[in-house]
């Protein structure tokens, strides 16, 4: 009989823990206004010193707001120095392919959450 060798596979909160200092996650809040108006934040959340960046707010998010909002935090990560090498975002429609190519340029990768996963 031949033994295989056993699969050794990182879990997702291993991978969060190792790489904590060198890991974002993003996403949208939904908020209403007490004028009955709902708004979308984009918020992003460095892992290791739990700081949460607000990039912007907007009633009607689109593929150019979200690429510019991008673009944004790398010009305030490289102007702060941070070494970010990852950003783990879900699969939203409201992020657009083009945001990870922006991402890439500076040197971050974009990983996606698995499909209905709850981190």
């Amino acid at each position: 009989m031949i033994r295989r060798p056993e699969r050794v596979s990182t879990t997702w909160a291993d991978f969060l823990r190792s790489q904590a200092d060198a890991l974002l996650a993003c996403d949208f809040i939904e908020s209403i206004t007490l004028n009955g108006q709902r708004q979308y934040i984009l918020a992003v959340i460095e892992h290791a010193t739990r700081r949460v960046r607000v990039l912007g707010t907007t009633a009607h998010s689109s593929a150019s707001w979200v690429i510019q909002a991008m673009k944004n935090l790398v010009m305030d990560l490289e102007d702060t120095g941070c070494r970010v090498r990852y950003l783990i975002r879900d699969r939203d429609g409201t992020f657009p392919a083009l945001i990870n190519e922006i991402l890439a340029e500076a040197g971050i990768q974009t990983v996606l959450t698995g499909v209905r996963c709850r981190v």
